[in-house]
């Protein structure tokens, strides 16, 4: 990709392929807000100068000369300079919502692609050799941890050592030297809520030359890894940034060089791999982002005075907002204050059966929410993690990851008012103690 900014580009840019504006500003930017970040991205305009930009939908890219074909194969020509071959490499429009996440992120640069377990394995494995070495947290998505200790091992001969990130002389003894090539783990937990403590394992892995990648799903605009010294930052698009339950995407912001050597012809994971996002679905979520730090706020609120009341009557309640969670206030060192504590909250009612019976309740009884997996929707979505989005892992892990049999992950909406949405959860606790008293 080219270096340095030529003067025959159709748009204006830097040295990489996401980003807009010059160096100062881009640097700048990454010490902001993260919706300050943002309000600062190029706006792409329409074909036609509409308000809002135009999709390119093609899959494949005419060129006016011959001899541009070629040059564009041997990466002299790319689209730092509007110059693109085939949707699965670049696309103007993906390009366009990669740059919302790198300035929301503060990275340099970003790639979305086709879901957030697309962009984790492909950051991986560009990272990762045949016998490579991962550290990473105890405490993951049950699809990422099967992703790390079933299917990279049995595909790549690459393994994972799973360690308690809170105990950092555990993680820095897990790291083998010349072999170890990423420390992994989540800014917010999924599903025990446990906060990383992102600086300081940041430090242990630098100090032993690892690059660190985080997983914000659980925490966009709360949370800024790239800020507190990550190196990548990963996303399930799918979840608060699309915030309506209908779009399956992922995100990879990082180094521009790392976002390249992805895209590259010969040696590129998400080139090769080819988990493509949809034009359209981008241009769909570019809609959405400008609107994710209202939207985050509010779940947050919500959260914060669910757990309040919950804590109140009894209700062993998991929220990273009060103070008595153990990193309630590293959280809140970390935090952009501005967007709460972030939209999950979980519930541990102990048992398989009592967790069945009070979401039964909730969503059948009191209209409170949804029984389903996924978060970040505005309405309340709730699951029972042990025997769902952690059932990859076996009752040991989740018992060693801090995942109850009985453990609700509740990802908190908005619809209605607060005190309609309270008012049915205190029906659902209501019909519940009846029969069945809180533990």
């Amino acid at each position: 990709m080219a270096e340095n900014a030529v003067a025959t580009r159709k748009r204006c840019g830097t040295n990489d392929i996401v980003s807009d504006g010059d160096v100062k500003r881009k640097n700048a930017a990454r010490d902001m807000d993260p919706a300050a970040a943002l309000a600062l991205t190029r706006h792409e305009f329409g074909e036609h100068g509409g308000v809002n930009m135009s999709i390119e939908a093609s899959a494949t890219f005419t060129v006016m000369e011959p001899e541009t074909l070629r040059r564009m194969f041997a990466g002299e020509l790319g689209p730092d300079r509007d110059f693109f071959i085939y949707s699965r490499h670049f696309n103007p429009t993906v390009l366009n919502l990669g740059r919302q996440m790198a300035a929301m992120e503060g990275t340099e640069a970003a790639y979305c692609t086709a879901s957030g377990m697309s962009a984790i394995s492909s950051v991986l494995l560009q990272l990762c050799s045949s016998g490579g070495h991962v550290v990473a947290s105890n405490t993951l998505y049950g699809g990422t941890h099967a992703l790390l200790s079933h299917f990279f091992p049995r595909t790549s001969n690459i393994n994972t050592t799973f360690v308690d990130i809170d105990d950092l002389e555990s993680v820095e003894s897990a790291i083998v030297e010349g072999k170890t090539k990423v420390l992994y783990f989540e800014s917010v937990a999924n599903p025990s809520l446990k906060v990383a403590n992102i600086p300081e394992l940041c430090r242990v892995g630098h100090a032993k030359g690892l690059t660190v990648v985080v997983d914000n799903t659980f925490a966009p605009m709360v949370i800024s890894p790239a800020r507190l010294g990550a190196d990548v930052v990963v996303h399930s698009i799918s979840k608060f940034i699309s915030g309506g339950a209908d779009i399956i995407a992922g995100a990879v912001c990082g180094p521009a060089s790392l976002v390249n050597s992805m895209m590259d012809l010969h040696q590129g994971a998400l080139m090769l791999l080819g988990p493509t996002m949809n034009a359209k679905v981008a241009f769909e979520l570019s809609e959405r982002i400008p609107h994710l730090g209202l939207r985050m706020k509010e779940h947050s609120h919500r959260a914060l005075v669910f757990a309040t009341r919950l804590k109140k009557l009894g209700v062993k309640v998991i929220y990273p907002g009060l103070e008595e969670h153990p990193q309630h206030q590293l959280l809140k060192s970390m935090a952009n204050m501005e967007y709460g504590y972030g939209g999950l909250l979980c519930i541990d009612m102990e048992t398989v059966d009592r967790a069945n019976k009070l979401m039964s309740l909730l969503q059948n009884d009191v209209q409170f929410g949804f029984m389903a997996v996924s978060l970040g929707y505005y309405e309340t979505l709730m699951s029972c993690s042990g025997s769902s989005t952690s059932s990859e892992m076996t009752a040991e892990e989740q018992r060693t990851a801090g995942i109850s049999p009985g453990l609700i992950r509740m990802s908190i909406g908005y619809i209605g008012t607060l005190e309609q949405k309270w008012t049915q959860m205190e029906k659902a606790l209501t019909r519940f103690n009846d029969t069945h008293p809180i533990p």
